[in-house]
């Protein structure tokens, strides 16, 4: 019998083409954290894509995943709260850092469990299925119902859902090609259609706050190139001053002489850090001589490590 366990999850490819096809399938793109739900006849356990432990941050999605499922499988999907009827990856904040179950429930966030696919149940592996059918099976694997939601999504017409989703505030959409196994890592049997610029970045230093600003003045982002670091541009807005002290702290320890970044970066008053933190930002667009134009901070990143950070479109 196969065993239930951690795998590395499949990813989605960025793209800036938009089509309908009846052979691939459209769902909603959900703006929290990837989460792979792993049981072997135990406990249930909560990895983020990069392998960290998330059960004591969402406590309750571990116990309704118990509840309603069988004793061995292997679900993958996002935890996500909300702002309103949108998800929201900075209201998910206050529950991404903690260990403590009951410092997370007690956060007042209230969290939900999209599942969109199924790669194990009940001693038999199904990664290798089409997606179709790993989605009808997922369907009947788990009692749907708070926090626990099945990811729905669309057939073929992924044009139109992509219009939708932009016109009600959405990230995006997540085109699957219908009949691909599960496959781990970058794919594009996966393609990203964003209707908002937004990814993640490695934080290689910060600037000396200015005026009554406390903390710092901007955080210094790159993102990896065939072994480099490349400086992208900062990013200076989007900090409340809990949030500024907090980064100030995690940064403080990283400190170094000197840049991280491939290449001379001249930003005055700047503070080089080792590459490890990653955050998320939102901005404009990317400038003809490749930094960011307009960025907004959205929140840390725990989930995913600096070493995968790369440049997503152009």
């Amino acid at each position: 019998m196969a065993r239930p366990g951690w795998r590395e999850p499949m990813l989605a490819t960025l793209t800036e083409r938009r089509f309908s096809d009846p052979d691939w399938v459209f769902e909603r793109k959900l703006d929290g954290v990837r989460a792979l739900c792993v049981r072997d006849g135990g406990e249930v356990r909560l990895w983020s894509r990069a392998r960290k432990p998330m059960d004591g941050a969402y406590p309750e999605i571990a116990d309704a995943l118990a509840e309603r499922g069988g004793e061995r499988f292997v679900v993958d999907g996002e935890i996500v709260a909300f702002d309103g009827h949108r998800t929201s990856f900075a209201a998910l904040q206050p529950r991404m850092h903690l260990a403590d179950p009951a410092r997370a429930r007690r956060s007042g966030v209230k969290v939900y469990f999209y599942a969109f696919d199924l790669l194990h149940f009940g001693g038999i592996d199904a990664d290798g299925l089409p997606l179709r059918q790993r989605k009808r099976l997922l369907r009947d694997a788990f009692d749907f119902g708070d926090p626990l939601r099945y990811a729905a999504h669309r057939n073929g017409d992924g044009e139109r859902f992509y219009a939708e989703a932009c016109a009600k505030g959405w990230e995006g959409v997540i085109a699957k090609r219908a009949d691909a196994p599960y496959t781990p890592g970058r794919t594009a049997d996966w393609l990203k259609f964003k209707c908002v610029r937004e990814q993640e970045f490695v934080v290689g230093g910060f600037t000396d706050p200015q005026g009554t600003r406390s903390g710092f003045g901007a955080l210094l982002l790159g993102y990896h190139d065939n072994g480099a670091l490349r400086y992208a541009g900062k990013v200076g807005t989007g900090f409340d001053e809990e949030t500024l002290r907090a980064l100030l702290d995690r940064l403080t320890p990283l400190e170094q002489r000197a840049s991280p970044f491939d290449g001379v970066v001249r930003e005055r008053g700047s503070h080089w850090v080792r590459p490890e933190l990653v955050i998320q930002a939102g901005f404009a667009e990317w400038t003809p001589e490749g930094k960011l134009r307009h960025a907004r901070f959205a929140g840390i990143r725990d989930d995913k490590a600096a070493a995968d950070v790369v440049r997503e479109g152009r």
